[in-house]
C-alpha cells in the first residue's frame, strides 16, 4: 500500500506538470500574435547647406574663401577664385558660425588700397564681424 500511495503521487504531479505546460505556450502564443503599437518618430529638420543656399538665392555667386582673419584690425584675407570684385559691391560671408552681409568699403593688396580685384588675387578686406578660415564669400547682384 505504501508503494501504491507513492506511485499515485508521482502520477498526479506528472499529470499536473503536463497540464501546466500545455497552458503556458497557448498564453504565449496569444501574446505574440497581438499586433505591437507603432511609435511615430519626430521629423528631423534638414540643415541648409551651401549648395541649397545657392539654389535658393540665384542672385549670388561664389567669389572666394577666407584664408585668414586678423581680430585686432577686424580684417579678413580672401582668396578670389571667380570674377572681379570692386568697391561698393555687396558681399555675403557664410560659414559654420558666420552669416552676414556687408558692402565693401576698402580693399588692399600688400597694404596698398585697390579699387578692383581680379581672379587669383589675395586681398585684405575690412569686415564687420569675425570670420573664420574656410568661410565662403559670395557676391550679390
Amino acid at each position: 500500500m505504501v508503494l501504491e500511495f507513492l506511485f499515485k503521487k508521482k502520477k498526479t504531479k506528472a499529470v499536473k506538470k503536463k497540464a501546466k505546460k500545455k497552458t503556458k505556450p497557448a498564453a504565449k502564443r496569444k501574446a505574440i500574435l497581438k499586433p505591437k503599437r507603432k511609435i511615430k518618430k519626430p521629423a528631423i529638420k534638414k540643415k541648409t547647406t551651401k549648395k541649397a543656399l545657392l539654389k535658393k538665392e540665384k542672385n549670388i555667386q561664389k567669389i572666394g574663401t577666407v584664408t585668414h582673419y586678423f581680430p585686432k584690425v577686424k580684417a579678413a584675407v580672401i582668396k578670389i577664385t571667380k570674377g572681379p570684385l570692386k568697391l561698393g559691391d555687396t558681399l555675403y560671408i557664410k560659414g559654420y558660425s558666420t552669416d552676414f552681409k556687408q558692402k565693401i568699403a576698402s580693399m588692399q593688396i600688400e597694404r596698398r588700397p585697390i579699387k578692383l580685384a581680379k581672379k587669383g588675387n589675395i586681398i585684405g578686406l575690412r569686415v564687420r564681424k569675425r570670420t573664420r578660415e574656410g568661410d565662403v564669400v559670395f557676391k550679390e547682384f
